[in-house]
């Protein structure tokens, strides 16, 4: 675990984001994030591409330790933390890092529209399974999956830590 300080400790009560277990990854509340419906409306959040192999992140990590840094130096964390990936091709994602205001210097977007969430868990060998279960649901809400973004809410070792591998989707749909 890494050492927090005072002010890490506050910032982290703040956002209501407990990663003292690991000190890296904090455990995801399935109930907070599974069958919700959110209307955004300029939902501010901080785009970062990512290189990948046949959808296998290459530099995941450098690219969290980049955003992360800009979005600390300009305290721009809202009051729950969390990132979507949208899966571009099989060689980049576009990670969205949500952010509370502007950050100086990065990419940052807004999002608008009611996406559906549900949870699911397993190996991502399941992410076909998984899209296939999310459109699914999404037809039983009558309406139309206009795209899918993926919150992978813990890194390989704290999934490991925690004896589970959880991943939210996200359906932006119409």
């Amino acid at each position: 675990m890494l050492d927090c300080t005072e002010e890490d400790l506050m910032k982290l009560s703040e956002t209501r984001y407990d990663n003292l277990e690991t000190g890296c990854c904090a455990r995801l509340d399935p109930a907070r994030w599974d069958g919700q419906t959110l209307n955004w409306r300029g939902r501010r959040f901080l785009r970062a591409r990512v290189r990948a192999l046949f959808h296998i992140p290459v530099n995941f990590g450098a690219v969290m330790r980049r955003v992360h840094a800009s979005v600390e130096s300009a305290e721009a964390y809202p009051v729950e933390p969390f990132w979507l990936s949208d899966e571009v091709s099989p060689w980049s994602s576009d990670l969205y890092v949500a952010v509370d205001r502007s950050v100086p210097g990065g990419d940052t977007v807004t999002l608008d529209g009611t996406f559906l969430t549900r949870v699911f868990e397993g190996s991502f060998r399941h992410v076909g399974d998984w899209i296939k279960a999310m459109q699914a649901h999404v037809e039983s809400q009558g309406r139309t999956t206009r795209k899918i973004y993926f919150f992978y809410a813990t890194c390989p070792k704290c999934a490991k830590h925690f004896g589970q591998n959880q991943v939210v989707l996200f359906a932006q749909v119409d």
